[in-house]
């Protein structure tokens, strides 16, 4: 029964008036605290996203009306990074690209820091928290950090900035921080914490911005979206279509994708209008769920992605929320019927029918039933399809999927390659197209 409840539970919970209840109760809250709007920031000296983010916080202090409260981490839990090495080098080029893309301060290689470096910064960082100017100090240690990643113990021992939490120990101060980083339900830095809802850096301020407008906290007249760029201008490039033929023949955009995956279900559907609009083939090659490959996903990574992806998909006008998870056979049972699907020309409207089922439709994929009407929804025939659910030829498909997105340094899903450009999340579909409209433009 309780696998039968889960897709209108998640629907309820993902829904507008749930979310809607949930802001107002913060509100009314905060109102009879008489407490500010404020805004918890969590930051790490050695994550490229926290220096990102910490650049653009000066922006938000001055254009809206609420409280920024910084806090230091320094401890990271290895269970949310089950790929830390590839996660690590990924986000430093990754910033680079949000760099330029808000024209910030960005480095050109990784800090040259050991340990006790990063360890130092961080005891500054702690410090700086209560500081009279906590936003510009932050800003110059992460710029200093990032730029040439030393720090004598003179500075440290010469550290004079007030704060109320010199009389306590260093580490102290840093489970303060990380236990409430943990108690509100995140694993990460480089977040924004408001009212009940997690930012992650740069990427979703833009979420924080129009929710703060609606509040009228806003200084700007009239309130402005600026943090949107990674999203503003999809598919908004006007495509000249002389040689549609030869920009095709170029390179084909290949999407690395799980049926489990929230966030490929999105990248998947962004990824056929990306194609569509500028003539090229997507390929899709993919591979098995993280859990099903020994790997966790704790629950504080769930909510968050999960709720990410709700707000994610309106964004795009992309429906979500009412999830029948095909955890095991709904993933066994998609990838058995894939080279079907291929063979009738069908794999993508295959797996966008069978993405759109579980995420959108409550469809539980795991039954006959339920496969039955995906089969139906892109064309396909059950009764060719269901003598193939018990080929197990897709286990050596997808492992070599799965090792080919590795070998391109990705890890996880989605993952987007094009000709030389390789790229994890749905919301880094923007480099994908800047590079195709160079490509393009080279080709007239």
């Amino acid at each position: 029964m309780k696998q039968y409840l889960m897709p209108y539970l998640a629907r309820l919970i993902s829904s507008n008036g749930a979310l809607e209840l949930k802001r107002s109760f913060a509100e009314i809250k905060r109102k009879i605290k008489h407490a500010p709007h404020e805004l918890e920031i969590f930051l790490h000296i050695n994550d490229p996203y926290s220096y990102i983010l910490v650049q653009v916080l000066p922006d938000i202090q001055r254009r809206f009306n609420i409280k920024l409260r910084l806090r230091t981490i320094y401890q990271f839990d290895a269970e949310m990074f089950p790929e830390y090495e590839m996660w690590k080098k990924n986000a430093f080029y990754d910033a680079l690209r949000l760099a330029e893309l808000y024209n910030l301060k960005a480095p050109k290689q990784p800090p040259k820091a050991d340990n006790l470096t990063t360890i130092n910064y961080t005891y500054l960082l702690v410090n700086a928290e209560s500081s009279n100017k906590p936003i510009e100090q932050f800003c110059t240690l992460f710029d200093q950090y990032w730029g040439n990643g030393s720090v004598s113990n003179g500075s440290l021992t010469n550290e004079k900035t007030p704060n109320k939490l010199n009389n306590k120990p260093f580490d102290s101060a840093l489970r303060i921080n990380e236990t409430r980083l943990k108690q509100l339900g995140h694993y990460m830095s480089g977040m924004v914490y408001y009212a009940g809802e997690w930012y992650w850096g740069v990427d979703r301020l833009d979420h924080f911005e129009k929710r703060a407008n609606r509040l009228m906290l806003s200084n700007d007249i009239p309130p402005t979206v600026l943090y949107n760029r990674t999203y503003s201008n999809f598919c908004q490039n006007e495509v000249n279509t002389t040689n549609c033929a030869d920009r095709t023949q170029q390179a084909a955009l290949t999407l690395y994708f799980s049926i489990r995956s929230p966030y490929s279900h999105i990248g998947l559907e962004r990824a056929i209008v990306l194609a569509k609009h500028y003539n090229i083939e997507l390929i899709v090659k993919p591979v098995l769920p993280m859990v099903m490959r020994g790997l966790s996903v704790p629950n504080a990574k769930k909510m968050y992605i999960f709720h990410d992806t709700k707000r994610e998909a309106l964004k795009h006008d992309i429906d979500y929320g009412c999830v029948a998870d095909p955890l095991g056979q709904g993933v066994e049972r998609c990838y058995a019927l894939f080279n079907y699907a291929a063979s009738e020309d069908k794999a993508i409207e295959f797996l966008l029918a069978y993405a759109r089922a579980v995420n959108a439709q409550g469809i539980r994929s795991e039954t006959d039933r339920g496969l039955k009407q995906i089969l139906l929804s892109c064309g396909l025939d059950w009764h060719k399809a269901h003598p193939l659910l018990k080929n197990t030829d897709w286990k050596d498909w997808a492992e070599k999927n799965l090792q080919e997105m590795y070998d391109y340094g990705l890890w996880g899903v989605p993952s987007y390659r094009y000709k030389s450009i390789n790229v994890w999340g749905q919301d880094r579909l923007f480099i994908i197209e800047n590079e195709i409209i160079k490509v393009n433009s080279k080709l007239l």
